[in-house]
């Protein structure tokens, strides 16, 4: 199987576990969901409310690791085999142009389209619209990742009501339009800082396109193409100067000039040279391997300080990550204290108010009660709730003193109290306590 063969194979397979993972759903939460709209993260079939975001820092950071890893590694095989850049070119031009509109071929990618013909603009029209077509799918399945499909279908049957998701699709598909159908492979040279990234990260013992000059001959020495036929080659020279390799390139290079920021691993140049070079009974001129292994005849190292380091940081995050994740809050409460201080009754008991948030971050329904830890107060008027997965409510709650109570002659004082939020149902888990600043008058005014 041809590495073209092997990566269209990675397309379909990202493409349809792209398009499948919003629909999978462990006990009704995501596997990957960020929701504005319920200001929620789902990860994994864990659902974490806004306030659990402190574990946003540590897939970032696995997320960064990762990249440096992959990059010093395997080099730019993010961009070649799962970048979706990557992917919508191959779809749009390979796909789309050349097999479906015959607009080039698929071998030769340097060929211009001669747009003189009204046939060959018609087609680039009819092109052009099952792109954007494609690309509204693509824009919506990505929405899927922010609204779930369960909302999202039905959001779309009211558009008036939410006119950002429309907005924000529409956006989406124009934007893939610009990069895809008129930016095409210089946004992986201009726009995209990864390619700039590699010459830092890249090492001898990177996996990378390299073409093997102790074979085929130096065809160019200090960037400049030096070698233009076969009667300039040594006698040991492999190359056939057939440029194969440069007519199949998607981002319009020689590789045989060494290594160069535009080049994104997806190895059609191997499989080129690997077709010529068979029928000479030859192995490729070009291949994917590090300089080490190629050049310098000697064995890759993947395991050098470097990587190990990488390894061990990606490690640690990944353990801080769960441990984090499985000590999460079984419910959130935030407590604000009302605009009054106070309220004394007739009975010159003292009344405190506050404003409870709670949400059941849970995965099924909750009943829940409170409770005052202090003798001398209670909670009044208040009734146990019950609350659905996820749903957050706010609530008055009013903190009394049981009897007359006596600290100072001169001033308020504050008070520290604690109150118990549980629920009913498992009331040794499912609980949380929290302080209260409970506000006592002077005594001057409850005479």
């Amino acid at each position: 199987m041809s590495y073209q063969q092997k990566r269209v194979l990675t397309y379909v397979v990202i493409t349809i576990f792209t398009l499948t993972l919003p629909f999978v759903t462990i006990n009704g939460n995501h596997m990957l969901l960020l929701s504005f709209d319920k200001m929620q993260f789902h990860f994994l079939g864990f659902a974490f409310a806004m306030q659990e975001l402190y574990l946003m820092p540590f897939l970032l950071m696995i997320l960064f690791i990762g990249i440096f890893v992959i990059t010093t590694i395997g080099g730019r095989i993010w961009c070649g085999w799962a970048c979706p850049q990557t992917i919508f070119r191959v779809l749009f031009r390979d796909l789309i142009e050349s097999k479906l509109f015959g607009l080039r071929k698929i071998n030769n990618k340097q060929q211009q389209i001669d747009y003189s013909k009204y046939s060959n603009q018609l087609k680039k029209i009819g092109a052009t619209l099952v792109f954007l077509i494609l690309a509204l799918v693509i824009s919506t399945n990505f929405m899927w990742y922010f609204v779930p499909p369960e909302d999202f279908f039905a959001y779309i049957q009211n558009p008036e009501e939410h006119i950002f998701m429309i907005l924000f699709i529409l956006g989406t598909t124009v934007f893939l339009f610009y990069t895809v159908v008129l930016t095409k492979e210089d946004f992986c040279t201009y726009f995209c800082p990864y390619s700039r990234v590699q010459s830092v990260l890249y090492d001898d013992n990177t996996t990378q396109v390299v073409y093997d000059t102790t074979r085929g001959g130096n065809i160019y020495q200090d960037g400049q193409k030096v070698i233009f036929s076969t009667k300039e080659l040594n006698a040991n020279d492999e190359c056939t100067l057939c440029d194969l390799c440069v007519k199949v390139c998607p981002t319009h290079i020689d590789i045989k000039k060494g290594l160069q920021v535009e080049c994104i691993n997806c190895l059609e140049c191997v499989d080129a040279c690997t077709s010529v070079m068979g029928k000479l009974h030859k192995k490729s001129l070009i291949q994917w391997g590090s300089t080490n292994t190629v050049l310098l005849k000697q064995k890759t190292n993947h395991l050098s300080p470097k990587n190990l380091m990488y390894f061990a940081s990606i490690l640690a995050c990944v353990v801080l990550l769960f441990v984090f994740a499985n000590s999460k809050e079984y419910l959130l409460v935030n407590i604000n204290k009302t605009t009054s201080l106070y309220k004394i009754n007739e009975e010159k008991l003292v009344k405190n108010n506050y404003i409870f948030t709670i949400q059941n971050t849970q995965s099924q329904a909750y009943t829940y009660d409170m409770k005052v830890n202090h003798k001398d107060f209670e909670l009044i008027k208040f009734t146990p709730f019950t609350l659905e997965p996820n749903q957050r409510v706010k609530k008055v709650i009013t903190i009394q003193s049981n009897k007359v109570l006596h600290f100072s002659n001169e001033k308020n004082t504050p008070l520290s109290l604690e109150v118990t939020i549980f629920a009913q149902e498992d009331p040794l888990v499912v609980t949380t306590t929290k302080s209260v600043a409970f506000v006592y008058p002077k005594d001057s005014l409850l005479k």
